[in-house]
């Protein structure tokens, strides 16, 4: 997407291949993520469409939510998981135009197109790396609303990840004031100059930061294979479905959500020193093993950074999990914004 890169560097972008790092002043623009109304470019997430008749059929079979009445109203939350039930990796999943699209991280885009389409088989389906054919950007703060109403002519319905559409552009609700949006690249340049005409441009560390605080993990490279569905609350995100049929990892999740209390769980926490996903945990309480790892990772304003953490919940209790080793800094654990 070199156009679309050359117009975000003519706005002032500092750039790290395709992904904004910042607009010059990444502290300020912590701050204003936490503070105020912003703007992201969001290339470090990629899009798989799936296409043909057997599409929303065959996603339905691999993945851990239920697609039968996937409508372009709504946008589901999911996972790809190993056969031991470990996620390979999790995204949202929307439809468009007849198409099935998988938002993701860049990072994971590529392998687990592949690793999907080897499924395929003789099914009626064609996969494809949709990410030049949306440009991805996400809106936060006070008046994001009525900036997105004014964007599509047309209001997002309330409700986590409802949808709504306009001919060169859709959107997502996140939350009350948060939102992912999908502009087709001739209409993107644009739809930024109105929107930052109310928001302020943010690097992906913003992006990155109010997610880890919404308490929304993303598997990373870093962390592939390593989390059952119910260590990142997914369950509770509502990214499972306990009542379709068979799909990989099926069992394991099931037989954690009814047969056994699921010991670790997913966390938001600050800790003073940088921290990275995949990073071991380490507590008192488990002398003979690590408590847990870091899932996701961003620098916090004011310093450190905020994470989400997978750790036993004994640990977490103990009020003594540290970052990197025994004697490593200490995480201080703060509520997540929804009930586990």
């Amino acid at each position: 997407m070199t156009v679309w890169t050359d117009f975000l560097t003519a706005q002032g972008a500092t750039m790290e291949g395709e992904v904004v790092a910042n607009f010059g002043a990444p502290a300020d623009e912590l701050l204003a993520a936490r503070d105020g109304a912003v703007l992201a470019d969001l290339a470090h997430y990629g899009l798989i469409a799936f296409s043909g008749e057997e599409a929303q059929t065959f996603l339905h079979s691999l993945i851990s939510n239920d697609l039968r009445d996937l409508r372009e109203s709504a946008a589901v939350f999911a996972a790809f998981l190993s056969p031991k039930g470990r996620m390979l990796a999790n995204f949202l999943v929307m439809k468009r135009d007849g198409d099935l699209l998988v938002l993701l991280p860049a990072t994971l885009r590529e392998a687990m197109q592949k690793r999907l389409s080897m499924y395929i088989l003789r099914a009626r389906v064609k996969a494809r790396d949709a990410s030049g054919e949306w440009v991805r950007l996400g809106l936060s703060g006070p008046g994001s609303d009525s900036a997105v109403t004014a964007l599509l002519g047309q209001e997002v319905p309330p409700g986590i990840l409802s949808m709504a559409r306009a001919e060169s552009a859709f959107a997502i609700r996140l939350g009350d004031a948060r939102f992912d949006l999908f502009v087709a690249p001739d209409a993107a340049p644009a739809a930024w100059v109105a929107l930052a005409a109310t928001h302020r441009p943010v690097g992906a560390p913003a992006w990155d930061w109010l997610l880890v605080n919404a308490g929304i993990p993303a598997v990373l490279p870093a962390t592939q294979d390593h989390f059952v569905p119910q260590m990142a609350n997914m369950e509770v995100l509502g990214g499972v479905s306990f009542n379709k049929g068979c799909y990989p990892g099926q069992e394991i999740v099931a037989r954690s959500q009814y047969l056994g209390k699921v010991k670790r769980r997913l966390y938001l926490a600050h800790v003073a020193a940088e921290a990275a996903p995949g990073a071991e945990l380490f507590s008192p309480d488990l002398p003979d093993q690590a408590a847990g790892h870091i899932a996701n990772a961003a620098p916090a304003p004011g310093g450190g950074f905020d994470v989400l953490a997978v750790a036993h919940s004994s640990s977490v209790e103990s009020g003594e999990v540290r970052l990197g080793g025994r004697d490593g800094p200490r995480l201080a654990f703060r509520p997540l914004p929804y009930p586990v």
